[in-house]
């Protein structure tokens, strides 16, 4: 999992690349719940980049991309987004799972 250094970073890998970008916050406990299951993910897409965004700290973009509830998933090929699993629900691995499947097409 990639955590950006800065906006511009960020910036880099929202415009190239196949990338799912985790919206998360430390004070968050259904982030917690997940987190621990994000290895086991990331290794099942290994054609996924997964970059690790701190809504809090990029709270600018968070609102850009009508991110409302944590955590939530945007999934980017080269700039287009392929579609987003956002809510403010509480995520399972298998429905994280069941969106990327999707999503790959």
């Amino acid at each position: 999992m990639i955590i950006p250094k800065n906006i511009e970073e960020l910036a880099s890998y929202a415009e190239k690349g196949k990338n799912v970008f985790f919206f998360t916050a430390d004070w968050c406990g259904d982030c917690s719940f997940i987190k621990p299951q994000m290895p086991e993910i990331e290794a099942a897409f290994p054609q996924f980049q997964f970059i690790q965004v701190d809504r809090d700290e990029y709270l600018d973009v968070a609102a850009e991309w009508n991110i409302f509830g944590i955590p939530s998933f945007v999934v980017t090929n080269d700039g287009e987004e392929l579609g987003r699993l956002v809510n403010k629900n509480r995520k399972t691995k298998e429905e994280i799972v069941g969106f990327l499947e999707k999503v790959e097409g």
